[in-house]
């Protein structure tokens, strides 16, 4: 009952405009002087929280996307991909799922890969026939990948609040993340075979691949340089990204020559805006996470599941639709910042490794980032597109389904997140 009251209670607060951040931090302010708990224990959690050296990876991330959006890189990534794949039946949607996968290597951001990929696919790919809604909702889809494919923000926040290896977390997501640009492409071709809603590209000459590529070969070497470096452990994911941010700038600058002094400080600019967002929330967060610790509200909801839900898989279907439901409300990091705490001891119980399980929570935020009213990636799409919300919002049900369809066989096949981090 307690849960439900405070839930309410939160709800209440967001229906009234109270910014996500405040909302979570009053509450959890209420919650420590209601229940005769100092209240100095909130900005004891919030400087432990932000003391986090995992967490200057944030900041750096973002300001690398933001670096290779401004600069460009989207147009050369789609321009390279398009000239091998693009004469294929729905090629241009192919092209597009694979730069999608290619910046969300490189990126970390859902939002950034579906604006710089978008940009240039979704002009490209309506001057080719296909249909609107199709490609407004292959856009929002495909950003996606840019919290699954690793490097991964919400992966770095689950593994900062669980006390989980975020490289590990990383290594996980490649599999599922494989698995859903895999299902992505199939999907775009049999909808290019079935509706005949595309005009075929000319199969481009070798000369045309080689330009192309060489024009993207930086920010492909960029993406393996992070990879490489944070999986054979040459990097921590805070260096990772700092190195990244920095050859982010010298390719924009010295090698494609598309930063400017203005694009650079509007790249800054944004990226201090969208920290400050996030660390704000993952500060009220913690105080929130602190106040229902201390009223041992994760230990009674584990218990509650352990005596209602009859094993594991009718917990994760429970979950799934409780999350669905929250995405409706919620935006990506405040999911994993609320819903972690509470529902992690229950996992555990049931045997869910705690990796597979944060792999688990960042498929579903996907389907989060694309369910309106709140879905980021909707509002990206539509700006980008000016395009109506309700005709992106319609364009990404079947790939929604996707998404849940993943959910479904990761569940069934567990070593599809765990292979990679624990027994290659």
């Amino acid at each position: 009952m307690t849960i439900l009251l405070i839930l309410g209670a939160l709800f209440g607060l967001l229906l009234l405009g109270v910014p996500v951040a405040f909302a979570l931090g009053g509450m959890g302010l209420a919650m420590l002087y209601l229940g005769g708990f100092s209240p100095l224990m909130a900005p004891q959690s919030i400087l432990s929280t932000l003391d986090g050296f995992i967490l200057l990876a944030v900041p750096l991330f973002l300001l690398m996307s933001n670096l290779l959006l401004k600069g460009g890189v989207g147009r050369d990534l789609f321009a390279a991909v398009q000239a091998w794949v693009g004469h294929w039946p729905g090629g241009l949607a192919v092209a597009t799922i694979i730069s999608c996968g290619l910046f969300a290597a490189i990126s970390g951001s859902s939002v950034a890969t579906a604006a710089t990929i978008g940009t240039v696919a979704i002009p490209e790919m309506i001057n080719r026939g296909y249909e609107k809604r199709f490609v407004y909702g292959l856009l929002a889809a495909g950003g996606t990948l840019g919290i699954l494919i690793p490097p991964s923000i919400p992966m770095i926040v689950y593994g900062f609040v669980t006390e989980q290896s975020v490289i590990a977390l990383f290594l996980a997501g490649i599999g599922p993340g494989l698995l859903l640009v895999t299902l992505f492409i199939l999907f775009a071709m049999l909808h290019a075979r079935l509706s005949g809603n595309f005009t075929p590209v000319p199969k481009a000459t070798l000369a045309e691949r080689l330009t192309a590529s060489k024009r993207a070969l930086p920010s492909v070497a960029l993406a393996a340089l992070v990879i490489v470096g944070l999986y054979s452990g040459a990097f921590t994911p805070t260096e990772a990204a700092a190195i990244g941010a920095a050859a982010a700038l010298l390719i924009t600058t010295f090698w494609l020559r598309t930063l400017t002094w203005r694009t650079l400080w509007e790249a800054v600019r944004e990226s201090a805006i969208t920290t400050a967002a996030i660390l704000l929330i993952v500060a009220g967060a913690k105080v929130f996470g602190k106040a229902i610790a201390l009223y041992r509200i994760p230990q009674d909801i584990s218990a509650f599941l352990a005596q209602a839900i009859d094993g594991p898989i009718m917990f994760i279907l429970v979950v799934s639709v409780v999350l669905l439901l929250m995405g409706l409300v919620f935006e990506a990091l405040s999911m994993i910042l609320i819903m972690t705490p509470v529902l992690l001891p229950a996992a555990l119980g049931l045997g869910f490794d705690p990796i597979w399980f944060g792999i688990y929570m960042v498929i579903m935020v996907e389907c989060a980032l694309i369910t309106p009213p709140v879905g980021l990636n909707l509002y990206v799409i539509q700006s980008v597109a000016r395009a109506t919300l309700a005709n992106v919002a319609r364009g990404v049900w079947p790939f929604l389904l996707l998404m849940l369809f993943t959910v479904a066989i990761l569940y069934i096949f567990p070593d599809l997140a765990l292979y990679i981090p624990f027994k290659w």
